[in-house]
């Protein structure tokens, strides 16, 4: 993988790291390496709530037009929206413009290819190589060749519609408090909910371009479990600012990780005969409690490394049909291509509506063995990963555990942090190896 694309597409502060020169490049990258092949060939583009959606979609379509390819412009949607839609209107490439859950002045652009799926390393590789280059090889046809934009709002009730058929019962009698992140989904998780039957309140559902993630959503999901409780809610649901993640709050105001709602989904699969390969798919973030309570259950485990790009690589090449993240990206495959947070939701509650049972039963299914996590923001977060004193101080705390636990230290796909996690059977213990891990990334940094 090159210095542009991490694990889930480029990202940086917009108008910045990610200038609209580059998103420029990377439209006419992109358009020449998925399109060349195709006579006017379409490329879907959808984008977040952004303040800086506007500048990027409006350089990226600039790139994209002047090889000739059209423009699809579907508007603020999810990214499984734009995932999906691309592969059923049969659009050559999509394109999502977003940072997920990242902070308002971020952004970045996300690929898929026509069949909906992520890009693999080597076409992401192409199209920075042409993007980083002189791209004398890309053409600039003139005239009635040049490209259009041709507005394609309408298709989101697409892929709504296919949400909907992927839940076989009716939601009646359910209060669902449900926090958007004041992302791109704030309209269609509420109206889907609604269609389906629930009494549905709204929380960070009113996006203005500057509030997106801002203390709210799957990564800030306090005012969520509050809200719940002060409404008397069967539960809640919270996306980040692009809805390719879940998080749950149970009635009790408890919160449901990704790990959890996996575990449910899983034995409910199963029970049914659903679950493909009987296996699901995790990364090495995941709790050891899910690994115990899906081997007791007699469901085998695949571990991949963090990102759902890589989940769904393991999926795919071993026939899984579930698999995700404790974050809450968590792919239904047989639904659709990426992490869905709408498609999770309706799959987590057939579980409720069709067991009877209320989310903290399904919750407590698992037992979560105690984990530390830190994130430390760094510059040079692959130099300091391999630096030898931080390994050396890795391998010290690997020893004190003596397999009573597990050590993970690693650069975000997505951000300039590294992240630490210890997990293992103290609590205590875990806090002072973190303190003093984190310490050593420090030192290492300055």
């Amino acid at each position: 993988m090159g210095s542009l694309f991490g694990t889930d597409g480029v990202r940086g502060v917009a108008n910045a790291d990610l200038s609209p020169e580059l998103a420029y490049r990377l439209g006419r990258a992109t358009a020449y390496v998925l399109a060349r092949h195709r006579q006017r060939p379409p490329i879907l583009v959808g984008r977040d709530t952004r303040i800086s959606g506007d500048l990027l979609e409006a350089a990226l379509a600039a790139g994209i037009l002047s090889t000739g390819a059209d423009v699809w412009r579907v508007g603020v949607v999810p990214t499984p929206a734009v995932a999906y839609l691309t592969r059923e209107l049969g659009a050559a490439a999509g394109v999502v413009i977003s940072a997920s859950h990242n902070p308002v002045a971020d952004n970045g652009i996300k690929l898929f290819g026509p069949d909906g799926y992520k890009l693999p390393d080597a076409l992401e590789e192409e199209i920075e190589g042409l993007a980083s280059g002189a791209m004398t090889e890309i053409p600039y046809p003139v005239g009635a060749a040049v490209g259009r934009i041709l507005p394609c709002e309408e298709s989101i009730t697409r892929y709504l519609e296919h949400a909907r058929r992927t839940i076989r019962v009716p939601l009646s009698g359910l209060r669902i408090v449900v926090d958007c992140a004041n992302g791109s989904a704030s309209r269609s998780t509420p109206q889907v909910l609604r269609e389906l039957g629930a009494e549905v309140l709204p929380l960070n559902c009113e996006p203005d371009g500057l509030n997106i993630n801002l203390d709210c959503g799957s990564l800030c999901p306090g005012g969520l479990q509050q809200a719940v409780l002060a409404h008397g809610a069967h539960l809640g649901l919270a996306h980040d600012g692009d809805a390719d993640r879940l998080i749950a709050v149970d009635e009790k105001g408890c919160l449901v990780d990704g790990d959890r709602i996996i575990l449910a989904c899983a034995l409910y699969l199963k029970a049914r005969g659903e679950l493909a390969g009987n296996t699901v798919v995790v990364t090495v973030m995941s709790n050891g409690g899910l690994h115990r309570a899906l081997r007791e259950a007699g469901i085998e485990v695949r571990e991949t490394p963090v990102g759902d790009r890589y989940v769904l690589e393991e999926m795919r090449r071993c026939g899984a049909n579930l698999g995700g993240e404790q974050s809450g990206h968590i792919i239904f495959l047989q639904h659709n291509t990426t992490g869905d947070g709408l498609i999770t939701a309706l799959q987590l509650l057939e579980v409720m509506v069709v067991t009877g049972a209320p989310l903290s039963a399904l919750a407590a299914r698992m037992e979560s063995l105690p984990q530390v996590t830190r994130n430390v923001h760094v510059r040079d977060k692959e130099g300091i990963v391999a630096h030898p004193r931080l390994r050396e101080a890795i391998a010290l705390a690997g020893r004190q555990l003596d397999g009573r636990g597990r050590i993970l230290v690693r650069p975000s796909g997505t951000e300039p942090v590294i992240r630490i996690m210890v997990e293992g059977p103290v609590p205590g213990e875990l806090e002072a190896i973190v303190a003093h891990l984190e310490e050593v990334v420090r030192q290492v940094a300055s």
